[in-house]
């Protein structure tokens, strides 16, 4: 018989047996989001600002093909300094990552999907997946949405979904697939980098312990679906919307030229965005994502309290 893959570290074991608040983070932002060694420093800040908010924090990833859920600082080290090689897997990935033994930083759908096997109903990261630009020809399209849908009651927060996709198209999959949306401190859907997308949203909440009492209804009503709480980049390091759909357009364009499809295209585009930008984009990336945690933290420990 094969054993159990999935290695919950004991502090957040711990905090899940005590009904504690937990908050799952994916590790794809260390290994294949932000280069090192502001990649260790993102992930070390926003496991502290989920213990600042009084949570826990899980960050997710395959080492040696286990699946750990709440990682080391040597693991989280052998993820960012790029000695190691480790893959980006996807949910459908975990299957022969974990067979072979191999290394792996989980995307948002595949970290959604060990929380809650692991019994973890708050996520944070950076900005979603969703639909892609020209997505009626590729067809390409995020598994991050499919496993939004999926999730029974999970509270994500994120900065929206990244800039680089077609953002009307994602908010109406999501509508589709009945995955709530709500803004936190916004009624304009936030559009990773910048601050809106000029998406109005239904709802707004203004506290954590607000967006703790749609979730409780939620699961008790026993809907399917995450929670998406989509919260701005903030302010004083946000890229001007102009600025970025330029840079965006010539990376796009660079691209396309080099034939970059697939997993590849995100990382290809943020790197090309973060040298066009001299670096504005890395600080506004690294400031969302700690600035996520720490609600998604709030979000956690307000739950738990309910």
């Amino acid at each position: 018989m094969i054993a159990n893959p999935i290695v919950v570290a004991p502090e957040v074991a711990a905090a899940i047996h005590e009904q504690r608040g937990v908050v799952a983070l994916e590790s794809t932002l260390i290994s294949h989001g932000l280069p090192w060694p502001d990649n260790l420093e993102t992930a070390l800040a926003s496991e502290s600002a989920v213990r600042k908010a009084g949570a826990i924090p899980a960050t997710i990833a395959v080492i040696g093909g286990k699946i750990h859920v709440g990682l080391t600082r040597e693991f989280l080290e052998g993820l960012a300094n790029g000695t190691t090689p480790v893959l980006k897997a996807g949910r459908r990935d975990l299957g022969h990552v974990v067979a072979r033994g191999l290394n792996a930083a989980t995307t948002v759908a595949a970290t959604l999907w060990v929380a809650q096997k692991a019994g973890i109903g708050v996520m944070a990261t950076g900005g979603l997946g969703g639909v892609h630009r020209g997505w009626p020809e590729s067809l390409d399209i995020s598994n991050d949405l499919e496993e939004l849908s999926r999730a029974e009651g999970c509270v994500v927060v994120c900065s929206g979904v990244k800039s680089i996709l077609d953002i009307p198209a994602t908010l109406e999959y999501l509508e589709t697939r009945g995955v709530a949306v709500f803004g936190y401190r916004t009624g304009d859907f936030p559009a990773f980098l910048t601050r809106a997308s000029n998406l109005p949203l239904e709802t707004r909440v203004e506290t954590a312990e607000e967006c703790a009492e749609i979730v409780a209804v939620h699961r008790m009503l026993g809907l399917r679906g995450a929670l998406i709480l989509a919260q701005a980049v903030p302010e004083s390091v946000a890229l001007e919307q102009g600025l970025f759909e330029s840079v965006l357009e010539r990376a796009l364009a660079e691209a396309r030229t080099q034939g970059i499809s697939g997993k590849a295209v995100t990382p290809f585009l943020l790197g090309k965005i973060r040298d066009a930008t001299a670096g504005r984009s890395l600080a506004a990336n690294v400031a969302l994502i700690v600035a996520n945690a720490g609600l998604a933290g709030e979000v956690a420990a307000a739950i738990v309290a309910e």
